[in-house]
């Protein structure tokens, strides 16, 4: 037991040293930014920025989803621009919403197929927005998981923050890909997940409240609840509001594709736990693909969410398009 505690107190100190260096190099490569030793391309049309600090789960990709409602109900015509991680294909590629997960991501075929707007994924969002602009024209540029990717320049940068960051640390020790004091450049900062601004240094910064909800649909009763996302807790918690009993739970890795071995292990699980059907995620879904319709009855529960002040953040939006027109 003690030799044990030992083993963990030293992995624990082999953390804490890793994560001080990966410090040490996010605070050099954003010093070289600040000090225009590395410079920022500039698209024509003019880019929101929504990212986050941590390494998943901050609801980067229903905000989008919601930022791009908002903004289709205005008649706003934008595209979206994304790394597309995990994807298999490489180079600028315009997604095509009937297409698979594994050739183009899951979270941005999810924006693709909800959304039915342009969505271009490629390792240099700079030669993604050039193609957007070449063929699509739009009035505004969403840059998906774009806080770190400051190879582009933005009109305005969106972060979202958890409670959970407040009191992380940075990787490999913990879950954050910059510290708080990043959000120094940020011009919003959306207090997600029930986040307090006490906890961030966010003063003069402008602050949008998020509720995270999950979409209403008939579910199976006593289900099996599997899903592979970055903070699997948050999903569970809404269903268990929304009074779902799981009969047994599959949590895997996040942007987990799965395969025709799961399928057989889900389906023996719900053998075993005389489970009603399936609830997973939209994300979840989609990287299913072709063993979807293997699942019956399976329940797709979309995660949404809400702006408690929508109007000023419409706002901020249509005043930062304003700015880049002629």
């Amino acid at each position: 037991m003690r030799a044990s505690f030992a083993g963990a107190q030293r992995r624990g100190q082999r953390l804490n040293v890793l994560s001080a260096l990966f410090g040490s190099g996010v605070r050099f490569r954003n010093a070289l930014y600040e000090r225009k030793v590395l410079g920022a391309k500039h698209l024509a049309g003019p880019v929101v920025s929504v990212g986050n600090l941590s390494v998943g789960g901050s609801g980067k990709t229903p905000f989008v989803l919601l930022l791009g409602s908002m903004l289709k109900a205005r008649g706003v015509k934008f595209d979206i621009l994304s790394r597309g991680y995990g994807r298999k294909s490489k180079g600028v590629a315009v997604i095509d919403p009937a297409g698979p997960a594994a050739e183009f991501g899951d979270e941005p075929l999810l924006m693709a197929r909800r959304l039915q707007v342009p969505v271009v994924v490629g390792e240099d969002r700079y030669q993604a927005g050039m193609e957007a602009e070449r063929r699509f024209g739009a009035q505004l540029h969403i840059l998906d998981d774009g806080f770190q990717h400051r190879q582009l320049a933005r009109d305005l940068d969106i972060v979202l923050v958890t409670p959970e960051d407040s009191s992380d640390k940075l990787l490999p020790g913990g879950r954050l890909r910059e510290p708080l004091s990043s959000l120094d450049r940020a011009n919003v900062v959306v207090l997600a997940g029930g986040a307090c601004s006490d906890a961030f240094p966010v003063s003069g910064k402008q602050l949008w409240r998020v509720r995270r909800n999950i979409a209403r649909v008939e579910m199976p009763e006593r289900p099996v609840v599997f899903c592979g996302i970055a903070r699997p807790q948050h999903f569970l918690f809404q269903l268990k509001l929304a009074g779902v009993e799981a009969a047994a739970q599959a949590l895997y890795r996040d942007h987990h594709a799965y395969s025709e071995k799961d399928v057989r292990d889900l389906l023996e699980l719900a053998k075993k736990s005389e489970a009603g059907g399936f609830v997973t995620t939209e994300k979840d879904a989609i990287n299913l693909g072709v063993y979807l319709s293997a699942l019956k009855p399976l329940a797709v529960v979309p995660v949404t969410m809400e702006l408690v002040d929508e109007v000023e953040a419409m706002d901020t939006i249509l005043r930062t398009i304003s700015r880049r027109e002629p």
